[in-house]
């Protein structure tokens, strides 16, 4: 049975993006960007929104990753290789391989697809991690908190649920960030 990861990078106030949706302050440097490569690694398909999606279908193309290092090449052969699952009433195609178009969110299906899985699940992105949260589906919640305070925009973590967590895992990276991984106790409420 496949585990749900919401996973994310997140301001020290507690944001995914600031306010005018950059995240430039985000961006992982070598050693974040390892710890990252190996937690994909244990992913099988990757739940996204739209907004995550067309986020993240920058490493389907080749052009740009020449003369990037090998652990930012690595991550985009990692992210090719899972499945992605796009749900998105907007959009009418998707444009990389391994990758399927759902029109809405069925907390079903995901419990389904956990319970058939060999491999663990993610889901990114603030809205479709919410759903999650609230539906009880999430299982772990895996977030390395950087070094920079934005002010506000797009909350990492859904507002109005109540979980409860046990610390699994904390790791300090040389760039002062820090990762925070719980395992999901209780059901959102």
């Amino acid at each position: 049975m496949g585990r749900l990861v919401y996973a994310a990078n997140t301001s020290l106030d507690g944001y995914l993006e600031d306010e005018s949706g950059a995240f430039d302050w985000s961006v992982p440097d070598e050693e974040v960007h390892t710890f990252w490569n190996e937690h994909e690694q244990r992913i099988g398909t990757s739940l996204y929104g739209r907004r995550m999606y067309e986020t993240m279908r920058v490493w389907e193309d080749d052009d740009w990753l020449r003369g990037e290092p090998a652990v930012v090449r690595d991550y985009a052969r990692i992210w090719r290789a899972a499945d992605k699952v796009v749900h998105s009433t907007t959009l009418t195609e998707v444009s990389t391989a391994r990758t399927t178009l759902a029109r809405t969110f069925d907390p079903d299906a995901v419990r389904r697809f956990k319970e058939t899985s060999t491999a663990d699940l993610s889901v990114g992105g603030a809205t479709l991690g919410a759903e999650a949260f609230r539906h009880g589906l999430v299982d772990e919640c895996v977030l390395v908190v950087h070094p920079a305070v934005v002010g506000g925009g797009k909350p990492a973590l859904p507002r109005g649920v109540r979980l409860d967590l046990d610390l699994l895992q904390e790791r300090r990276f040389a760039s002062g960030a820090v990762l925070l991984r719980h395992a999901v106790r209780n059901t959102a409420r």
